[in-house]
């Protein structure tokens, strides 16, 4: 081998390192629900602060590839990494993002900087697994409360949706898919109801059903889907969108199955007994309201010091919400402007806590997930109102979009407001290397398509 060779050897080993290092960030930041901007933007730091430029990254939900083109003309580099665990973990994305943010400032070795990703995919939760469950079945109970139900019904709701994730999890150890885990746990969180309605417990048994339904539901893949879509990753978008779909399917096919059957057996359930949140700032309201948002929190594992924010952002939803619903503003655009207020606090809270604002936004979206909506829409559908079901199954996926273009719409006034502040402290030109070295935005820069 020549000298020249030698040379060569250890700069191609470290670029095949620098690589590996950016796929393996890739695949937690995804894996954790970072919008695919996110995601290619924190890899293009990483290869960047190795001196490994110009590279091109390509996300999907199940793969991500990239892709380096040398100036020098030597042998292009393509690697690719799978991503086959999509469980959020938001202590580990808050240590990766830490990790990144040190990396990208050409301060951390790159033998340092593998350990430390070693360390964090190692670290353990946060929170104990029976915690976790606890925060689960609370989501639930929280809910009930929010929509009228009292302290049996919580209970209900908490049982309920304790035994549906257990199922559940019976079944992912046996192999089950996860369509028909969800499916099976919406079983159980429509059954107790059911059982409930079927013996004449005097309570309003069909707030079970609510709560149950409202764990279940796809908050963190609803934000990405849209969060996609606006950025102009449509491929990863879509993606994300059939997820949601499916996810939505599978709680659907659950509560319709229960509730068909229990009207074939002749449960008296009506449309009339559906339960409705009162919209009032109430105390019974906000503490429903605080209490879904801390129990998605911890089963989101937010670390306990991001908690209380988390809470502020929950309570805030819900007045700002209700007093939309008092000034007589229609509920979808009432959902986008309480989503819009707490993706700004969320946004102005990550930025001075260095986290990333889905650690407070995704829990704080919680209290006006459209619980109510789904089970309305599947029962008119079992009583044979088909008209009527379908549009009250719109109102729900309506309703789960405007959350999510709400959250991404406060993020995207506080990155306007900051960046004409931005211009105004250094400059034009200083502002624009801030931002292409920063927050570089490939999707801002595209044609406008007109």
């Amino acid at each position: 081998m020549s000298a020249s060779s030698l040379e060569r050897a250890p700069a191609k080993h470290d670029l095949y390192r620098a690589i590996a290092l950016a796929l393996r960030v890739g695949e937690l930041l995804l894996g954790s629900g970072e919008a695919t901007e996110t995601v290619s933007g924190a890899m293009r730091r990483i290869t960047n602060a190795y001196g490994v430029p110009h590279c091109e990254a390509d996300v999907n939900l199940s793969a991500i590839t990239l892709s380096h083109v040398p100036s020098d003309g030597s042998v292009p580099v393509t690697a690719e990494r799978r991503v086959r665990r999509r469980l959020p973990d938001y202590d580990r994305l808050i240590a990766v993002h830490e990790m990144i943010r040190e990396t990208a400032g050409g301060s951390v070795p790159l033998d340092e900087a593998e350990a430390r990703l070693r360390k964090v995919t190692r670290r353990v939760r946060v929170y104990p697994d029976w915690f976790m469950i606890t925060a689960l079945a609370l989501i639930s109970s929280s809910a009930s409360i929010l929509v009228g139900g009292g302290p049996l019904v919580a209970v209900a709701a908490f049982v309920a949706t304790v035994l549906g994730d257990r199922a559940g999890a019976w079944l992912a150890r046996r192999g089950v898919a996860e369509f028909f885990q969800l499916t099976v746990a919406a079983v159980f969180g429509s059954l107790v109801a059911v059982l409930m309605v079927a013996i004449g417990v005097p309570v309003r048994a069909e707030a079970v059903v609510v709560g149950a339904v409202i764990a279940l539901l796809p908050g963190r893949p609803m934000v990405a889907c849209v969060q996609d879509g606006i950025a102009g990753e449509y491929v990863t978008a879509t993606g994300r969108l059939f997820e949601v779909f499916f996810i939505l399917t599978a709680v659907v096919s659950g509560i319709g199955i229960t509730l068909y059957a229990a009207v074939r057996l002749g449960v008296p359930l009506t449309v009339e007994d559906v339960p409705a949140a009162p919209l009032l700032i109430r105390p019974e309201q906000l503490l429903g309201a605080v209490g879904v948002t801390l129990s998605f929190a911890v089963a989101l594992l937010v670390p306990p010091r991001h908690l209380i924010p988390a809470a502020i952002g929950g309570a805030m939803i819900w007045v700002v919400f209700v007093q939309l619903h008092v000034w007589q503003v229609p509920v979808v655009l009432a959902t986008a402007i309480s989503a819009a207020v707490v993706g700004l606090f969320g946004s102005v809270y990550a930025r001075r806590a260095r986290v990333p604002s889905m650690v407070i936004t995704i829990p704080a979206i919680g209290s006006l997930l459209p619980g109510t909506a789904l089970y309305r829409g599947m029962l008119e559908v079992s009583l044979g109102h088909g008209a009527a079901g379908q549009e009250s199954l719109l109102q729900a996926l309506s309703t789960a979009l405007a959350l999510g273009a709400g959250v991404m719409l406060g993020a995207e006034i506080l990155r306007a407001v900051t960046g004409s502040d931005l211009t105004r402290r250094v400059g034009r030109r200083g502002a624009r290397r801030v931002r292409e070295a920063f927050i570089s935005r490939p999707a801002a820069r595209r044609t406008r398509g007109y």
